[in-house]
């Protein structure tokens, strides 16, 4: 059992039910974890289907479909399924807990097994495959992984619709193909098509390899196999009755097969009758062993015991269990009869067996034709049911169900799922798309995040981005407004931008005037003091602030600005470019700056980087649009490369 706790499901609680214990076992397609139903307070196994088919929404709902209809079979020798459900972007199955081996690991453990134990375990295989055969499904994908062997001797069949499922949404990829290529029929190679006949194929390869130890077709490619399956015939396991019955089964043609499993196990049975048993060493007639179980698999009693033909629409019936583990007394040895005794029992036998043939034959040309679901996935439903209707099928029109993928009208899923094969004249249940779920962005102004969150949340909707904006007519920490907005119909689960109030932030009023910045903050309803100081900076311009640029700030908290002393003359080194003439070059020529407040920022920048000067922007409201420069025009002249700063 693995139990790798790195696996990020083991310990998870999916659905609020199934709590995930330890993963046991991995494949191609799935992995197979060990659970405890909290609710029925029992142990499960739960197939989870890997990322790459779970966030495929096709396969998601061939896949659902597939799950109910395996659900309601009931056999003894097939993996029965709980329930299933999708917990975020995982995809599961609750199924039947079977301890015990797959015959994959029966096949590593004892190499191959004697002809007559491989008739014992293929029969309940050929039973589980008939009652599915009988209920219209298919289960493609027949292999030793796929049978399981409890401890206490019950073969089962497990997997049935899962294979359907990855065919139809078309994720076969070379790796899956390796596991199962030696087992497709020729049909599933050339075309792609499967039916009961294709299960009764694989079966009869299963049973060669039981018997020897290895697949009838090798080869270095998946492509090398496929074409053996195509054109070359199974060779011969050197037992005439087992030979016979892998030849029937792996016929090229389809219809030179068994009609389907339960013509199948009828053979088998009768081969298995037929074989001797092996001698123990007291000379008394034994049976084999279970591979690992410890319980004994006896012959079937004489004919007509567990092998019973009926008539039309039946099928062969074995022992309860449907696995031939019958308790075997010993029969004492009996005298030779004389001859004409012996000839009489010959002529009863005979007929016995004739009566069973002729009623088997009766339920076989009784079976009903079978036809395939079309595919009617994202149709309109009116004109689903047209072709429902002409194809001679019954419709029943199910209640519509919302879908956030499929529109409203058309068809989002179908009962039985495309390509199930059933009865003619069967009903085919169509559930129309009444497309995605729409629910109102709910108004959150004035809210605090918290609240924010909650709201979205009972809506239905997610909390995406969560913005901060400055503005002063919201007090800071509540909501401003949402994108999308609030009263508009959305997609549940659709995601919600909130934006949310800083509140007032001290402008950076530096470089500006000191009248400017004077009146900006007053107007803001900051009370400002001005301290004058002699600088090399230009005269009644703004060096210092407090508080600093972008510091939360409530209306009446006192501002300071530090500003150079409007009567102080600028030395001729800084009008000849300041701080901007890096080299000295005393000889720069000087450029009246342009008016630009007023224009949009982008046209401001261009206009002065024209006119030979470099722009510092600073925002102040936000707008877009230029409400003050430092130098002020008209008469403002600076050499060309100096800076000029824009507020906007």
């Amino acid at each position: 059992m693995d139990t790798t706790t790195a696996d990020p499901l083991v310990g998870r609680l999916l659905d609020g039910r199934y709590r995930v214990e330890s993963r046991i076992a991995r494949g191609g397609m799935a992995s197979v974890y060990l659970a405890l139903d909290v609710r029925l307070d029992r142990t499960v196994a739960l197939k989870v289907m890997h990322r790459s088919l779970a966030e495929d929404p096709a396969f998601v709902r061939r896949f659902i479909g597939e799950a109910k209809s395996v659900a309601s079979l009931s056999h003894p020798n097939i993996v029965h399924v709980f329930d299933q459900g999708t917990d975020g972007d995982v995809v599961y199955l609750s199924m039947e807990y079977v301890p015990g081996k797959t015959l994959r690991d029966i096949l590593r453990e004892r190499g191959r097994l004697a002809p007559r134990e491989a008739l014992e375990l293929m029969i309940p295989v050929l039973a589980a495959l008939g009652s599915a055969h009988q209920a219209g499904m298919v289960h493609r994908d027949v292999k030793p992984e796929n049978v399981l062997l409890t401890d206490d001797g019950r073969v089962k069949v497990v997997d049935f619709g899962l294979a359907r499922a990855i065919e139809a949404t078309n994720q076969t990829r070379t790796g899956m193909m390796i596991g199962t290529i030696g087992y497709m029929s020729p049909e599933q190679v050339t075309t792609g098509g499967a039916d009961v006949r294709s299960d009764v194929y694989a079966s009869g390869i299963m049973l060669f390899e039981l018997i020897t130890g290895r697949q009838p077709y090798e080869g270095q490619t998946p492509m090398a196999v496929a074409y053996k399956h195509v054109h070359e015939t199974v060779p011969p396991t050197g037992t005439p009755l087992i030979d016979a019955l892998i030849g029937q089964a792996t016929g090229h043609e389809p219809a030179s097969r068994y009609a389907d499993a339960s013509a199948m196990l009828v053979a088998a049975v009768e081969a298995h009758r037929m074989m001797p048993h092996a001698s123990l060493p007291n000379g008394s007639m034994g049976h084999a062993s279970m591979p690992g179980s410890g319980v004994g698999l006896s012959a079937p009693p004489a004919t007509g015991q567990h092998l019973q033909p009926g008539g039309p629409g039946t099928t062969p019936q074995l022992s309860p269990s449907h696995t031939l583990i019958q308790p075997r007394a010993e029969v004492p040895a009996e005298p030779r009869p004389a001859k004409r005794k012996g000839a009489g029992w010959f002529l009863i036998v005979l007929a016995v067996i004739m009566v069973g043939a002729v009623g088997v034959s009766a339920w076989f040309f009784a079976q009903p034709t079978y036809v395939q679901v079309p595919d009617l996935l994202g149709r309109p439903v009116e004109a689903a049911q047209r072709a429902i209707v002409s194809r001679g099928f019954k419709v029943k029109l199910a209640e519509g169900r919302h879908d956030g993928k499929v529109g409203a009208g058309l068809v989002l899923s179908t009962d039985p799922v495309a390509g199930t094969s059933v009865e003619e004249a069967s009903t085919i249940t169509l559930v129309p798309s009444l497309g995605p779920k729409l629910v109102t962005v709910p108004g959150l102004r004035d809210m605090t995040e918290e609240q924010a969150r909650v709201m979205l949340a009972e809506a239905g909707l997610k909390v995406g981005k969560v913005r901060r904006v400055e503005n002063p007519q919201v007090a800071r920490g509540k909501v401003l407004e949402s994108r999308p907005p609030a009263g508009e119909r959305v997609k549940t689960g659709t995601q919600v931008e909130i934006r949310i109030s800083d509140g007032l932030l001290m402008p950076d009023v530096n470089g500006m005037s000191r009248d400017d910045a004077k009146a900006h903050l007053e107007s803001l309803g900051l009370p400002v003091q001005v301290r004058e100081v002699d600088d090399e900076a230009e005269p009644c311009t703004v060096i210092a602030q407090v508080p600093k640029a972008k510091s939360p700030v409530d209306k009446g908290m006192p501002a300071e600005i530090t500003v150079v002393n409007c009567g102080f003359s600028l030395p001729d080194w800084w009008m000849r470019g300041g701080e901007d003439s890096e080299a000295g070059d005393d000889g720069r020529e000087m450029r009246l700056v342009p008016t630009v407040v007023g224009k949009n920022l982008g046209e401001a920048r261009q206009e002065l980087e024209a006119a030979g000067f470099k722009v510092k922007i600073r925002r102040l409201l936000g707008t877009g649009v230029v409400r003050l420069q430092r130098p002020i025009p008209p008469d403002a002249e600076r050499p060309v490369g100096a800076t000029v700063t824009l507020w906007h």
